[in-house]
Parts: C-alpha cells; sequence; structure tokens
C-alpha cells in the first residue's frame, strides 16, 4: 500500500545517490577530456553532455555555466592526483610538499593551458572570478597559512611574520612563470623558489638549503 500524498513512504537507503554521483563524476571526466582536446573557448555543454552521455539539463542541474564547470573539472583532475601538503615537522618540507605537486600537475598535460584560460575568464567576469578565488585560490591559501602557522607554533619563525604576504612570496614566483612562460616551471625551480622565500623569512643560521 503506497504512502498518502504528503507524508514519505521509507525510501531504499541512498537508492538514487550512486547513479547521481557516477553521473556527476562522468560529466567532470568528460569536461576535462574536452578541455584538454579543445581548450575553453572550443568546449561547449553539448559537447559535454555528449560525451558523459548525459542530458544537458542534468549539467546545469549542477553547474550555471561552462566556467564553473570548467573550474570543477580541474579541482577534481587536481584532487585525485596526488596528497597536499603534510606536516612533516619543518617549515622547507612542507612549503615544498604543497608547491611540488601543483608544480608536476601545471608542468604536464593540459592543466596549464586550462587555468590560464579561467583566469583569464575571472578578469573578465567578476562573478566567475569570485567562484574561481573561492573555489581554488582561497582552498590553497589556507593550505599555506596553516603551513605558516605551523612554523611560527614551533618556534621556527617569528610570530610577527605576515603570513599574507609570505604565502604571496611563496605562490607568486611560480603563477609569474605559468602565466609568462619565459623560463621552465619545474621541479627545480620550485625548490629554488621556496629557499629564496625561507632565506627571507628564517633567522639566517637556520636557513640550509638542500
Amino acid at each position: 500500500m503506497s504512502a498518502p500524498k504528503g507524508i514519505a513512504s521509507t525510501p531504499a537507503p541512498r537508492r538514487g545517490r550512486p547513479r547521481s554521483e557516477a553521473r556527476k563524476q562522468a560529466i567532470l571526466q568528460a569536461a576535462f577530456e574536452l578541455l584538454e582536446e579543445r581548450g575553453l573557448a572550443a568546449t561547449s555543454m553539448d559537447a559535454v553532455a555528449e560525451r558523459a552521455g548525459v542530458s544537458k539539463a542534468t549539467i546545469y542541474r549542477w553547474w550555471d555555466s561552462k566556467e564553473l564547470l570548467a573550474l570543477d573539472a580541474l579541482y577534481a583532475a587536481w584532487d585525485t592526483a596526488g596528497p597536499v601538503a603534510r606536516q612533516t615537522g619543518t617549515l622547507r618540507a612542507e612549503m615544498l610538499a604543497l608547491v611540488r605537486p601543483w608544480v608536476r600537475l601545471v608542468a604536464a598535460g593540459p592543466s596549464a593551458r586550462i587555468l590560464t584560460a579561467l583566469l583569464a575568464e575571472a578578469q573578465n567576469d567578476p562573478a566567475f572570478g569570485q567562484a574561481y578565488r573561492a573555489h581554488f585560490v582561497e582552498p590553497r591559501r589556507d593550505q599555506a597559512r596553516a603551513v605558516f602557522w605551523r612554523a611560527i607554533a614551533r618556534g621556527e619563525i617569528p610570530a610577527g611574520i605576515d603570513v599574507e604576504v609570505a604565502i604571496d612570496l611563496l605562490w607568486g614566483p611560480l603563477y609569474h612563470r605559468l602565466f609568462h612562460g619565459h623560463a621552465p616551471l619545474n621541479d627545480r625551480f620550485a625548490r629554488r623558489s621556496v629557499d629564496t622565500v625561507l632565506a627571507g623569512i628564517l633567522p639566517r643560521e637556520t636557513t640550509s638549503p638542500d
């Protein structure tokens, strides 16, 4: 006997959720593949829907625009690529654990092209720019804040360090090379960049690059 209208019957637990999540992951994978093949400008919601085997209405249920979908697709690809910074006991080790996986990701495959296209869109569309910063920039700044705060708590760097400036010094050179392409963005540069930042904030006698 069916339940009267307005009274929910007891459904089988999570019956629809696995299918919904599988569709969402299929959309993200299809979007990333198309972004890799065609770039942001030439990727359409129709093409993503066809590649993922879903309707365009299904895509718009989760994403209001192609740019927001592309942002999530890139974030999902990076999120599964490897661990982020670990608590390793030294500021240098934690800084390297934070930036080196990022450098490997943008140095290989389509990620750099996708990211630069999204950044350009963020400059032209204030609403998307806000989403880009909230979803992509701030999480990485939060990770870096935690790294510097742990170093302060350990007494490794002075409590008066301007953490926000230190974060900009950490990430700024990497993005500079990514966007301008004037020199290689690689692991060697990541290490040298980290050591240069450390030279400015660590007590001189404790600065010991490899």
